[in-house]
């Protein structure tokens, strides 16, 4: 289910006063809305069809740094603008802000009026064309993990991030008392998620203190990420309508389990479960198991995508369910792909490698172009590791570092293959940059470790 607007019901509210604002939304490299505030009749007399936008908002960083060595633009060219285009189907409310409207829209050269390549939007498209081509649909869903703090964004920053307090002071994972505690914040995030049209299953607590996951319905690919990111941008203002703070860093703490972001997925024929076949052991067709075996085979080249930043590699720990080996295994969370549904229609396969961090745009692009040339290759699935596969040798790993990661990226010739050589050098100098600002830093750590004592 995407937008629940139409232009026309739109005209309605905008005359009774109902709606008075419409935010036109790009999503960013990072996976933030970027974008602006219309006036709702400004917006329906002349930005409906279009609006423009700077093209250095997918040439920055998490702290909107303009770093060089980017082709798509620099200082050089002067940074000139992208045609933003609404997508009016992803037109719906935003009853946590009071008269206001939100679409997302798409890239669009200023001149040529083609599709930006590396736009997040338009790279998960790319592979959802790839996939129809083929006569399939994918269905995925993503798990929404977080961290809800008692203070607010800005007395956080202003005290540097250093007096972090979760709102709740247990393990809550599944804890139907501890999680009533943080009711004033999810209970609206629930409701006011499902207002705008977004299919919400439930929120549960997690498995550390003050950590909480939004779960959503599965849908298409695109509505999938669609969903993800204004459910992501949702939990942030609400959380800050309340005085709170959420975060999606995938680890805040050392000594505290890291926040991921689980992606399902399936494919799909005539309206028929591609994933399934009843005969299987484990009810999963030939198809499913070439596109997992293409999960595996290509999980190193990927992996950015899933962890794109510093911290997020950070999360990857035995003993923490977040993953470390590439391998797929029968409903085990130690393992990065879980089978779900077992010998069921809803069969499907879960990556859990993935951080709270990452864009769900191009985490589902990437294991998307994954699966498919393992289709395209008929690659034969390795028979389900068991056990605690944090010890199991002689398996793939899963890169440990950015800038590991970022070598993976950058040799991947599926990759290459699949977006293209520009949106791949786009990508890793986008990873390098990151590296880079990393790089230069003293921390804490260091001053603390060898200030007295180097």
């Amino acid at each position: 289910m995407p937008g629940n607007l139409t232009i026309e019901t739109l005209e309605e509210l905008a005359a009774t006063g109902e709606i008075d604002t419409v935010l036109v939304a790009l999503v960013d490299m990072q996976g933030r809305l970027m974008g602006k505030r219309f006036h709702v009749s400004n917006f329906i007399d002349h930005s409906v069809e279009e609006t423009h936008c700077c093209n250095y908002l997918l040439a920055t960083d998490l702290v909107m740094s303009t770093p060089d060595g980017y082709k798509s633009t620099s200082w050089e060219t002067g940074y000139g603008d992208y045609t933003l285009k609404p997508d009016l189907s992803t037109l719906r409310r935003v009853p946590w802000l009071e008269g206001t409207a939100l679409v997302l829209g798409d890239l669009e050269d200023h001149h040529t009026h083609a599709p930006v390549p590396h736009s997040p939007r338009q790279m998960l498209k790319t592979q959802v064309e790839r996939l129809a081509a083929m006569g399939y649909e994918a269905m995925m869903a993503t798990e929404l993990e977080f961290f809800l703090f008692e203070k607010d964004y800005r007395t956080l920053q202003k005290e540097g991030y250093r007096e972090l307090v979760p709102l709740s002071g247990h393990n809550e994972d599944y804890n139907l008392f501890q999680t009533t505690k943080e009711e004033g914040i999810l209970r609206p995030l629930r409701n006011h998620l499902v207002g705008a049209g977004i299919p919400v299953e439930n929120t549960k607590g997690e498995a550390e203190l003050g950590q909480q996951e939004l779960n959503i319905r599965y849908a298409g690919a695109l509505d999938c990420a669609d969903h993800h990111t204004i459910a992501k941008h949702a939990t942030k203002e609400i959380a800050w309508q309340n005085g709170r703070s959420a975060s999606f860093l995938p680890k805040w703490a050392s000594d505290k389990v890291g926040s991921s972001s689980h992606v399902h997925m399936s494919l799909w024929k005539d309206g028929e479960a591609a994933f399934f076949d009843k005969d299987d052991a484990h009810g999963m067709s030939g198809v499913m198991k070439s596109f997992t075996a293409g999960l595996l085979k290509y999980a190193r080249d990927y992996t950015f995508f899933l962890a794109p930043y510093i911290n997020s590699y950070k999360r990857f720990a035995k003993g923490t369910f977040a993953p470390t080996k590439a391998v797929w295994s029968v409903d085990n969370r130690t393992a990065a792909f879980r089978l779900c549904g077992e010998g069921t229609k809803g069969v499907r396969m879960e990556c859990r490698i993935g951080g709270s961090d990452l864009n769900p745009y191009l985490a589902q692009a990437a294991l998307l172009a994954a699966g498919i040339k393992g289709i395209e290759e008929g690659l034969e699935l390795a028979p389900a590791t068991r056990g605690d596969v944090y010890d199991a040798l002689d398996v793939t790993e899963i890169p440990t570092s950015l800038r590991e990661a970022t070598e993976t990226l950058d040799g991947s010739s599926l990759l290459r293959e699949a977006f293209g050589d520009f949106v791949v050098d786009h990508y890793v100098r986008n990873a390098k940059w990151e590296q880079e600002e990393y790089d230069r830093v003293v921390t804490d750590w260091e001053i603390e470790r060898g200030f007295e004592r180097a």
